[in-house]
């Protein structure tokens, strides 16, 4: 689930699938709960194959997929964890790297406070435990673009342990069930990325960039209580909101990996325990790296390194300089609204419903748009929350667009809902007029309805005689509405909507053609 982009976070995973055969299992393959490691812009998979003694048929079995997410997400930090080098995404090659991140001998690291305050954060509104005494690790692997051939994370004593990721997925026939859940969190720890090798396989060469090397990660380790890909997916787009509303990170996530296994699987493959990257440009995972032995990293406490003490206001010492501790409880303090207390504050204050202060918040940049539109409007807060994601959203589906591509500013959709408010309009004309909108940019809602006249009639001796005509040229269907036919009224007001091109109010309609058929 999750698949990283590259640089900005990485995703390593605890996956199990498991074929349910007639209520047995059998299982072979890679040993169960067995998990890899990944780093920076790859993801580690361990995965276990449990199926029968023969190789299954596509969609003869049914695959249960057991999830747990070890998420690396980088730190939006302005120097990188143990240097001064600066952070930034796609300067030159080699031009960001300190004497320490290319390990050269006698270089010594230093801790950088923003990434420690980063992690302590992200596991207050993770709800951790926040350990005052953490310890870093060396973890030695050995690749061209980790020149120290180690990387420092913690791996005994982690910063934050304990925690809890609470979601909410949408069930039901029309998705209008909203169930929370809960994953556990392990523990939260801070480590160092390495560098990137760009293979060149044109001219059977490898290119190391080392601009990465060294910069800070959040290392968030999920327990695998999730059972499909939609929990899996949900989970971490909420976890990247909590750590976009906090700035700790980022967080550009994608998601691909469980079809992929099950198609492997359905057509009689086996699934590899193998290092795998995600390619953004083919919107697919790739093999990187054989994981089938079991990875000796030879942890060792990191010896240039002190233990990272942490205080809160009860265990602060006297006289202490603000500048050299952390202090727990004044972050606490300082924790921004989490999305959880976002979505709760939407439905209290307009009146939404669970579901859609979900998606209000799910689609990056949409709530964004919806409060701008608030702002310019003085239609009801529910009539804007329906046009936002029932017709806004579902134009921007259509066309594959984000929010920010939409032809149509908050501004522009403000102007149509006050013309709707204050009934120079239809709602269905409405409509047509957002179309044109999205059609034509640089053009106002009020432009729109004059040129193509969709202004509301107000003429109301116009619209008697045009309701009169309607029922003089239809009889039959008269005849459904004196015979007791509930839709048959519906079909009037349609036909007389449509003689004034939908620029008549259904309600005024219904109530001339009722008066009009009692006499």
């Amino acid at each position: 689930m999750a698949a990283p982009m590259l640089r900005q976070c990485c995703l390593g995973r605890l996956w199990a699938l498991t074929c349910i055969v007639r209520g047995s299992r059998h299982g072979r393959g890679a040993p169960r709960g067995s998990r890899c490691s990944g780093k920076r812009g790859q993801s580690s998979v361990a995965l276990q194959h449990l199926t029968t003694a023969q190789k299954p048929r596509k969609g003869e079995h049914e695959w249960a997929a057991v999830v747990g997410l070890e998420i690396h997400a980088q730190i939006s930090s302005n120097s990188k964890l143990f240097s001064g080098s600066q952070v930034l995404f796609a300067a030159p090659p080699n031009s960001l790297v300190s004497f320490f991140d290319a390990s050269l001998p006698g270089t010594l690291p230093v801790l950088n406070r923003r990434c420690v305050e980063a992690a302590v954060m992200t596991g207050l509104a993770l709800n951790c435990h926040i350990n005052k005494k953490s310890l870093f690790d060396r973890k030695h692997y050995f690749y061209a673009d980790l020149p120290a051939g180690y990387q420092i994370t913690q791996q005994r004593l982690p910063i934050a342990v304990n925690g809890s990721l609470t979601y909410s997925v949408c069930a039901g026939t029309k998705r209008n069930q909203v169930i929370n859940k809960t994953v556990r969190i392990k523990q939260i720890q801070l480590e160092q990325d390495s560098g990137k090798s760009l293979h060149d396989d044109l001219r059977a060469q490898t290119l190391i960039d080392l601009n990465r090397a060294g910069v800070g990660l959040l290392e968030v380790v999920l327990e695998p209580d999730m059972s499909c890909g939609e929990e899996a997916a949900t989970a971490v787009r909420e976890l990247q909101l909590i750590l976009q509303a906090l700035g700790t990170s980022q967080a550009n996530m994608a998601d691909y990996e469980i079809q992929r296994q099950i198609r492997e699987l359905e057509n009689g493959g086996e699934i590899l325990n193998e290092t795998r990257s995600f390619d953004y440009k083919l919107g697919c995972t790739v093999p990187m790296r054989d994981k089938e032995g079991k990875q000796d990293y030879r942890f060792i406490p990191e010896p240039n390194l002190p233990p990272l003490l942490l205080y809160d206001s009860a265990s602060l010492p006297a006289g202490t300089d603000p500048q050299q501790v952390i202090n727990i409880d004044q972050i606490r303090e300082q924790l921004p609204e989490l999305p959880s207390a976002t979505r709760e504050k939407l439905i209290q204050q307009y009146g939404m419903l669970p579901e859609q202060s979900l998606t209000l918040l799910n689609e990056v940049g949409l709530l964004e748009f919806f409060q701008n539109v608030i702002k310019e409007t003085r239609a009801e807060p529910k009539k804007v929350t329906s046009w936002v994601l029932n017709i806004f959203l579902g134009f921007l589906k259509q066309q594959n667009l984000a929010v920010s591509e939409s032809p149509v500013t908050p501004s522009a959709l403000a102007e149509l809902l006050n013309l709707l408010d204050r009934k120079a309009i239809s709602s269905a004309a409405a409509k047509q007029v957002f179309q044109e909108l999205w059609r034509s940019e640089g053009k106002t809602p009020a432009q729109i309805m004059s040129e193509k006249q969709l202004e509301l009639m107000q003429d109301r001796e116009a619209l008697e005689r045009l309701c009169q005509a309607t029922l003089e040229e239809h009889p039959q269907v008269v005849m459904d509405v004196k015979k007791g036919n509930p839709r048959a009224i519906n079909k009037l007001i349609g036909l007389v909507r449509k003689v004034t091109l939908s620029r008549a109010d259904p309600t005024v309609i219904k109530e001339i053609l009722e008066k009009q058929l009692s006499s």
